[in-house]
């Protein structure tokens, strides 16, 4: 089952186990400079307002109903990273545009470990973009569809589904039995018809600047995940200018520059956990065009605000310790 509950995904199974449930939030953030640099993590600047599709059944497009799931605003060229948090293990498959986010294989809803295409909580606290190499991604960065930069298109040459996708196995009853002391160790309308046209309102999810956050390899195996009971929720991504349009919402403000950031004294943080393994990463993902890339590619004006930094307050950090800071700027 899964509820929308201050905009956060809640992912509850009580007829696997009574603790089996796991939350996931959106966290704005920073866009690192997309200039072939590694990065630390920037910090959250607070959730995404995240609202259920059909409540606005008559302002969005077919497809979006039949999905159903949530939809949420993001400026272009705005990044995120996915916040989880909840003490009971769970499988997450993590998808933008269908493209999965670990491997850059296209969606599959079944669990794989050759390669491993799911990451694992709560020892992978957070996700901020596409696994590209051994503690290296780049960073999910808001992008229209139709334009190239979205790794759905680099990788299918469609602009189809947009959006993030994700699917929520959670572990056995009797394997949670097995390792819950270990597990508690690790940290824990109106009936109008007025449809809107959404031309131009859908975005997806492109690679950006790179930076440093290793994707942990699991560390209890394929057999204690409970493949009989599963989630699944697609998260649409509607740009801020269209979104007061369709929620009657304003939209957040727009998140800060590099130089706002660093002037607001913001940290920056360096991630360690030095019992846990990570996966490779994937060749596929590291083929792709970063925003910046593409749009040299393509003969287009460089990606404004992405000038080289040098970090400023650099915190470490360990498990479940990353702060989420609002941003009054």
């Amino acid at each position: 089952m899964i509820e929308l509950l201050h905009d956060t995904l809640n992912f509850d199974f009580p007829e696997v186990h009574e603790e089996a449930s796991c939350r996931i939030d959106f966290q704005r953030t920073l866009r690192i400079p997309d200039d072939n640099k590694e990065y630390p993590l920037p910090a959250g600047l607070g959730r995404f307002p995240v609202r259920h599709v059909d409540d606005y059944a008559n302002k969005i497009p077919e497809e979006w109903k039949q999905h159903g799931g949530v939809l949420m605003p993001m400026y272009q060229s705005e990044a995120l990273w996915l916040n989880f948090s909840g003490d009971y293990p769970f499988a997450l498959k993590i998808a933008a545009g269908k493209i999965n986010a670990v491997t850059g294989e296209g969606w599959k809803n079944a669990l794989s470990d050759e390669p491993q295409d799911y990451v694992v909580i709560p020892e992978q606290p957070w996700l901020d973009g596409f696994a590209v190499g051994k503690g290296r991604i780049r960073q999910f960065v808001a992008m229209p569809l139709g334009e190239e930069y979205t790794a759905e298109e680099q990788i299918t040459g469609d602009a189809i589904h947009g959006g993030i996708q994700i699917i929520a196995y959670p572990m056995k009853a009797e394997a949670y039995e097995k390792y819950c002391l270990r597990s508690s160790t690790l940290n824990k309308m109106t009936n109008e018809i007025c449809y809107y046209d959404m031309d131009g309102c859908a975005m997806g999810l492109a690679p950006g600047g790179l930076m440093c956050q290793e994707i942990y390899d699991d560390p209890y195996g394929m057999d204690v995940w409970d493949r009989a009971h599963s989630a699944r929720c697609f998260i649409h991504i509607v740009n801020s200018t269209h979104y007061k349009k369709v929620t009657d919402e304003f939209p957040p403000h727009r998140p800060p520059t590099i130089s706002d950031y660093q002037q607001a004294g913001i940290p920056w943080f360096e991630y360690y956990a030095d019992e846990l393994s990570a996966i490779e990463g994937s060749k596929k993902l590291a083929g792709l065009d970063s925003i910046a890339a593409m749009k040299i590619k393509k003969g287009e004006a460089p990606l404004a605000d992405n000038e080289s930094v040098i970090p400023a307050n650099l915190k470490t950090i360990s498990v479940g310790a990353r702060k989420v800071k609002e941003w009054n700027g």
